[in-house]
Order: structure tokens, then C-alpha cells, then sequence
């Protein structure tokens, strides 16, 4: 993430923290198909999936451990808000102190022990070509490698995001030649975890590079296993430039996830409700920027202050509890035993097994097992509104009969009746 005119995409680092029509033939109808990695989280088809072939949606928050090593609980509280994914900030060492192999390790233990999905990330590259402290994605490449024992085998529960906003303004027609070529070497080393791969353009791709020259980039993976990762800031300021870039993704059978985006910035007003319900509508995966950290003038980027998760910001109450946000719309991946654990809703429909996968058009209302399902915390699920019809969370625990006024600090636990109760379509909501 970083700061900026709508044109000039520029990094703050450090304690200074703003954490920040193509080539067509190879891609229509096949895409990750025929040649797809099937084990661990891969691509297939232009979506992600978990290795039981279960879609998954990422649906998750960015972290900056890299500048914030210190905040150890804060992959659990983003978890418990809901969340099925965490973005993680690494250095290489390039720019900023080394994420060493055993500090990977125990970002990745932390990712399971709470039942997310790690997307690790190296943001030293942010903004190479017109940042002259930025690092190559070569150099990217060599970090992972050194640092491979931490995450291989670790394929159903890790995705490599080669390097951050790896290119600026300058140069960037750059990015496709090395990105391919950072593609390359990972699979070389013997590297076979699903890779993310960043716009350019501090992550915006305002000049179409990524977007036209996805299908190339697709192709050099021999495992067909690579993600696209757009940042949505001032240059998606409407819902029609939302749409518009991802769809052509989806059109295409290329996969793609918004990897970072704000409620503001300073380089213009991002269209956060056309984000959320564009992506919702699309099955398109998406973390927000950021749990907390930021600073230089960009703080309103915070969804918690002071990582007090108890502390959520008018960003973070919009991210987690809003209409197209986590409580609404993540389903932890089924690794984890995800998915929703059964149960039927106020109307007497049963829920969603597998959770907003089944409504491909974001009504709320799926369809399994030959018959209709409810997403839980959906526009269907009539008891999570203001007020509960009764029944009991999977958990245990009753509904809360009040909804979230039961529940002051958002976790998704309430009070009543002098016992704990679940807000329906909440974290807790397990």
C-alpha cells in the first residue's frame, strides 16, 4: 500500500507506514486447465481452489509484520473478526530487516493454528523502477528460494506473493518480462506452492500492463498456478472501473484477486461498496489494507487502532461488518474443516455448506444437494439483521435474539439472558 497523486503511486516505509485486451488464444476456455497443479491451493478454470477441489474465496486482511514483528496476536484477531485469509508482510532484506526462514515458519504456524490461509508477500520490490530503494523481482525470487524449506509442503495452506507493487510509474513495461521470468525461477527451485504475482503501477495497473499481458504470464507457469493481484486504490474510483477490470479477468478464465484496497486515499476515493459487491458477485477473492500500523498522513487505513482488536475504525466496522464484508461473505477453507457446519435457517432452509460458492449471483440463495441452501449472514438469512428467530449457532451457543446490539465490541459474542450468545452471520457464527 502506499500513498499518492492518481498517477504517481509513491511508497511511505518504515515507521512512516502507508503498508501500502491481451493475448486471448491461450486463454478462452482454458486456463488452468488441462495442465492445472491439482494439489494444494491451486488454479483451475480461471478460480482457485483448495485440493479437494473445493472453491475457495479469499477473503482476508493484510498484516505488516515486516515493521510490526512484535504484534504476535494479530493473525488470531484478525481470524476470529472472520477473515479465511491473512496477507503478510515480509522483507527479503533488501530494503528492510530479513524475515528469516524460521520467522516464516512461525507466520505459517500462526496461519494454521487460527485456521487462515497465508498469501506471504516480499514488499521490498514496491515501486521499483521509480523507487531507487526498491528490489528487483529477481531479487524477490532469490528470497523465496533461500527461504523454501519454511513453506514447501505447506501447499494447502500458503500462496507466495513473488513481490509487492513491483513496479512504479518508471520502467514498468518491464513487468512482464520479469515477472515471467521470476516465475521461472521459483519453479526451477522446485517451488510449487500457488504463486501471486502484483500489478504494476504501485499495484493500480492504470496502463493495462498486467490486465493485457496476463495470458502470457499465465502460460510461463509450467503449473498453471498463478494468481493476479490487483490494488484498488484512487485509480478505481467508480464501479464501472471495478467492474470493468475484473471482469475481464473473469471473461477470460484468468484468476484474479483485489490484494489490497481502502475506504479512502490520498491519491483519490476508492469505490470500496463497488469492490466488495463486485467481487462478491464475481467470486473474486479480496484483502483490505490494513489490520493496523499505517501512518504518514494515512492512519484512516487502520481497521483497528493500536492493534486492539476490540478498537475496530469506521473502515474496519465497514470491512468486517458491512453489506459484501467478512461476516457477510468469508467461509474459512475446508482444510481447516470449513465450510459452513450445517444447520437451518430462520426460514427453514438448511445452510450452505459451502457458503457464497453455492450463490453464483450474490442473492443469498445457493443451490446443493438438489435443492436450495441459505448463505449464512446473507440478504436470505432473515435472522441476521437486527434481531435473531431463535435456534442455536453451530457452536452451541443460542442466537442472540438482539443481533449485534448484543454484541458492543463486534466480535460476534453476545449477552443475554445472563449467558454468551452468537450473533447470527458473525466470526463466531462457526
Amino acid at each position: 500500500m502506499t500513498k499518492s497523486s492518481r498517477r504517481t503511486w509513491l511508497t511511505a516505509a518504515g515507521s512512516a507506514l502507508a503498508g501500502v485486451a491481451g493475448l486471448l488464444l491461450p486463454v478462452f476456455g482454458t486456463a488452468g486447465a488441462a495442465q492445472a497443479a491439482e494439489s494444494g491451493i491451486h488454479v483451475s478454470n480461471g478460480r482457485v481452489y483448495e485440493a479437494n477441489g473445493n472453491e475457495f474465496v479469499m477473503r482476508g486482511v493484510n498484516h505488516a509484520h515486516t515493521w510490526y514483528p512484535g504484534e504476535t496476536g494479530a493473525i488470531a484477531d484478525i481470524a476470529a473478526k472472520g477473515a479465511n485469509t491473512v496477507r503478510v508482510v515480509l522483507s527479503s532484506g533488501d530494503r528492510w530487516t530479513e524475515t528469516s526462514t524460521s520467522q516464516v515458519s512461525s507466520i505459517i504456524d500462526d496461519c494454521k493454528t487460527n485456521k487462515v490461509i497465508c498469501v506471504l508477500e516480499v514488499h521490498d520490490t514496491t515501486g521499483y523502477g521509480e523507487d531507487g530503494a526498491a528490489a528487483t523481482l529477481d531479487q524477490a525470487a532469490d528470497y523465496w528460494i533461500g527461504v523454501k524449506s519454511a513453506f514447501q509442503g505447506q501447499e494447502d495452506y500458503v500462496v507466495v506473493n513473488i513481490g509487492n507493487e513491483p513496479y512504479g510509474n518508471s520502467g514498468y513495461t518491464a513487468w512482464t518480462g520479469a515477472t515471467q521470468s521470476a516465475i521461472g525461477k521459483l519453479r526451477n527451485a522446485g517451488i510449487e506452492n500457488a504463486l501471486m504475482v502484483d500489478a504494476p503501477n504501485w499495484g493500480q495497473d492504470w496502463s493495462n500492463t498486467m490486465r493485457t499481458n496476463a495470458a502470457s504470464v499465465f502460460a510461463a507457469d509450467p503449473r498453471r498456478n498463478t494468481i493476479f493481484s490487483i490494488h484498488m486504490y484512487g485509480v478505481y474510483d467508480t464501479a464501472a472501473e471495478v467492474q470493468d477490470y475484473l471482469n475481464h479477468f473473469v471473461s477470460n478464465g484468468l484468476p484474479i484477486v483485489v490484494g489490497e484496497f481502502g475506504d479512502n486515499h490520498s491519491d483519490g476515493n476508492p469505490d470500496e461498496n463497488a469492490i466488495m459487491a463486485t467481487a462478491r458477485s464475481l467470486r473474486v477473492g479480496y484483502l483490505g489494507w490494513s489490520w493496523s500500523g499505517n501512518g504518514s498522513g494515512v492512519e484512516y487505513l487502520d481497521m483497528v487502532t493500536g492493534f486492539d482488536a476490540g478498537s475496530l475504525t469506521t473502515w474496519g466496522n465497514r470491512f468486517f461488518n458491512g453489506a459484501d464484508g467478512i461476516s457477510a461473505t468469508s467461509t474459512r477453507a475446508t482444510v481447516y474443516g470449513g465450510g459452513d457446519t450445517g444447520g437451518t435457517a430462520p426460514n427453514g432452509y438448511p445452510y450452505c455448506v459451502n457458503g457464497t460458492a453455492s450463490d453464483p449471483d450474490g442473492d443469498g440463495w445457493g443451490w446443493e444437494n438438489s435443492r436450495s441452501c441459505v448463505v449464512r449472514g446473507s440478504a436470505a438469512d432473515t435472522g441476521s439483521g437486527g434481531g435473531s428467530t431463535g435456534g442455536t449457532a453451530p457452536n452451541g451457543y443460542p442466537y442472540c435474539a438482539n443481533g449485534s446490539a448484543s454484541d458492543p465490541d463486534g466480535d460476534g459474542w453476545g449477552w443475554e439472558n445472563s449467558r454468551s450468545c452468537v450473533v447470527r452471520g458473525s466470526a463466531a457464527d462457526r
